[in-house]
């Protein structure tokens, strides 16, 4: 290790251990990554299976699915049409019925490596595709241009273009949505990456990855003579399952990297700070693994794999070429590495090449945590126990990375049902398990109010009377699958259901819950008190007994008849969902109920509501959140007749810093209808 004086440190290795110790902290231990990409996969299985061939499906792909969860980092998602599929050449059309498959043509003969066009072969009723299309030398071929275009708000209104993606930024949070189309075979232009394989990936990963094809994404190549028309292979799938088959020394040093080009790299100047990515930092680490650089990627050699994939960083920069890892024929700096903006970057990187692994030090991450080796040698000491973290920081990343959104629609939400009782005699793992409960859940909880949407005001008691019951039954079953706040479905459905007393004896029992002092709600416990309620029992009782979420309200179902015009407004701007703080739903709906009843116990619903929305310090009411909170605040407020506090609460909603669930045309309009209604003074 050339330019570092190993001595200072009592030994590189130790350092090493040292780093990689902090690294488990800031980007997780390997339980913490195999909890994040285990639920994920399970959820994302049940949701392909349950995807109508005519639907869409989706895809997390990015940082956020390779396990990291780094402050800053964009959400990524991509998007196809599940009834639209790429072949790379015609004999592979015999594996499709094109009665209800369109077939697109990777026609790639003039275009530069890793980018193709994509001829139309068969119809298409999809109303973008077919926008999409020009003709070229007499064929029709999808144009990436027009494609990009066309569906750049699609997932998020008011995004903007950015590469292949759909930018922006919602609640705070940037995004990328990037809407291609899937092939299911390998291409030919990579096959050489198969070849390449002899230790790295295992031949069982190798074969997974080249059994389940690519995706184009609709960019061309900036110097392709059909830079419009153009579509760029995408390997996300791929990439994903090779950062999977990573050790975790490999992944820490891949994190080291993607943290040192944000912290460091990109703080050089402003002429240099957007040339290098993410994905360069990936690409990088593919290839130092790869070619058996380190023979041994180990806690002890967590600094001479950066600096080894640092070092192959700065030849590519050198050199003008980043080769891509799956077609190296594809140089990715040929559009930004170039010119006077490459020599300035060479010389910023070599500057911090000359100082050796102290260059470090600018790390604001990791900066103090070496400092502290560099003092006291002895402060961290690579032992088995450094890297077995307390049960309860499991749980915390189970509990928050369980996601539930599969299926849209009755017929959805039973086959989402199917699906996950096929799955239990899988090989599955216990947060697997876990997962397919809370989805279980989420499903019984949307077809419960789903079916009594159906059989309301029919007019026939028999029907309604089943309904009910079933309904209730799965409401309850639900609760046994989910945690404390999946009671308020029940409440909520007993209050649309006129049985006030009933939701009101619900909503007391959730209270008593949610006041107890070992609750998880988001990432905040008591942790001791936690321990020693649930400590060692199964992730499914904690659940139940001792976590809390948020509650969500899928806006093409009525819940309750009160959040109809926000419901509406959301769905309108392309917002499936309503995210709803768990105790203002709770004090939302125990007003809602006791105004029925006993108007002084009505009054302090409101008042503790009240007092909830205007004085939480982003403890039970997010950020992000408090749109919907002003909102429901506004609306008990008005059925109360005080239309001045009202709106003050609908304005508060309007002038919400994040407004995450486009509900301000409701608000609007409540405004509007409530000026109007008020007499005049």
């Amino acid at each position: 290790m050339e330019s570092f004086p190993v001595e200072i440190c009592g030994g590189l290795q130790h350092m090493s251990e040292s780093v990689f110790v902090v690294l488990c902290e800031i980007l997780g231990t390997p339980q913490e990554v195999a909890i994040r990409r285990e639920t994920q996969d399970i959820v994302e299985m049940v949701e392909r299976r349950v995807t109508p061939y005519d639907g869409t499906i989706e895809m997390m792909s990015g940082s956020m699915r390779e396990g990291f969860r780094l402050e800053g980092s964009d959400l990524d998602w991509m998007y196809w049409p599940n009834n639209h599929r790429v072949i790379m050449d015609m004999s592979q059309s015999e594996y499709y019925n094109t009665a209800n498959t369109t077939l697109i043509l990777a026609d790639s003969p003039e275009s530069p490596p890793g980018f193709t066009l994509l001829q139309l072969l068969t119809p298409t009723t999809n109303r973008k595709v077919c926008s999409a299309c020009v003709r070229m030398n007499g064929k029709v071929h999808i144009s990436s241009s027009l494609y990009r275009q066309l569906t750049c708000s699609a997932a998020v209104p008011n995004s903007t273009v950015h590469g292949p993606c759909a930018s922006g930024n919602l609640a705070g949070r940037e995004y990328d949505t990037a809407y291609c189309f899937v092939c299911d075979f390998w291409p030919l232009s990579a096959s050489s990456w198969k070849d390449r394989c002899h230790a790295w990936p295992d031949p069982e990963v190798v074969n997974d990855i080249v059994r389940n094809g690519c995706h184009f994404v609709a960019i061309g190549h900036l110097f392709g003579s059909h830079e419009y028309e153009e579509w760029r292979i995408s390997f996300s799938q791929a990439e994903y399952k090779c950062v999977s088959a990573m050790n975790h020394s490999q992944f820490l040093t891949y994190g080291l990297l993607k943290l040192f080009l944000k912290e460091v790299i990109n703080e050089q100047s402003e002429e240099t700070n957007k040339l290098l990515c993410s994905y360069h930092m990936k690409t990088t680490v593919f290839w130092a693994i790869q070619q058996n650089t380190l023979p041994h990627w180990c806690p002890q050699n967590l600094l001479v794999g950066f600096w080894v994939c640092f070092k192959l960083l700065l030849k590519w920069v050198y050199e003008g070429i980043c080769p891509n890892f799956f077609i190296p024929q594809n140089n990715l700096f040929l559009t930004k590495v170039h010119g006077s903006a490459q020599n300035r970057l060479f010389l910023e990187l070599h500057e911090l090449y000359k100082k050796g692994l102290a260059c470090l030090l600018q790390s604001s991450s990791i900066r103090f945590f070496i400092i502290d080796v560099l003092y006291n040698p002895r402060a961290f000491v690579l032992t088995d126990e450094s890297l077995i973290m307390p049960e309860v920081d499991y749980d915390i990343e189970l509990f928050n990375t369980m996601f539930t959104n599969v299926g849209s629609g009755k017929h959805r939400y039973i086959k989402a049902i199917h699906t996950i009782e096929q799955c239990v005699d899988s090989h599955l793992t216990h947060c697997q398990v876990v997962t397919l409960q809370r989805l279980t859940a989420s499903a019984l909880q949307r077809i419960a109010f789903i079916l009594h949407n159906m059989y309301t005001n029919t007019g026939v008691n028999k029907q309604m009377y089943i309904a009910d019951k079933m309904s209730y039954h799965m409401l309850k079953l639900a609760a046994k699958f989910g945690c404390v706040s999946d009671m308020l479905y029940i409440a909520m459905y007993y209050y649309k259901t006129l049985r006030y007393r009933e939701a009101l004896s619900v909503i007391e029992m959730t209270k008593v819950k949610l006041a107890q002092p070992y609750l998880m709600y988001r990432r905040r416990v008591d942790r001791e008190r936690y321990t020693e309620a649930v400590g060692g029992q199964s992730w499914s009782t904690k659940t139940r007994q001792a976590g809390a979420r948020d509650i969500r309200l899928y806006n093409r179902i009525c819940y309750i008849n009160e959040l109809i015009p926000e419901q509406q407004s959301a769905l309108q701007n392309r917002m499936p969902t309503l995210y709803i703080p768990v105790f203002v739903m709770l004090h939302f709906l125990e007003f809602l109920c006791y105004r029925h009843i006993d108007t002084k116990l009505s009054r302090a619903a409101l008042d503790e509501l009240q007092v909830l929305v205007h004085h939480d310090q982003g403890l039970y009411v997010r950020d992000i959140y408090r749109d919907i909170s002003w909102e429901m605040l506004g609306i008990c407020q008005q059925i109360t007749g005080n239309h001045q506090a009202a709106l003050y609460s609908y304005q508060q909603s309007l002038l919400t810093q994040y407004p995450l669930h486009n509900i301000q045309t409701a608000t609007q309009r409540r405004i509007q209808d409530m000026i109007q209604s008020t007499p005049y003074q």
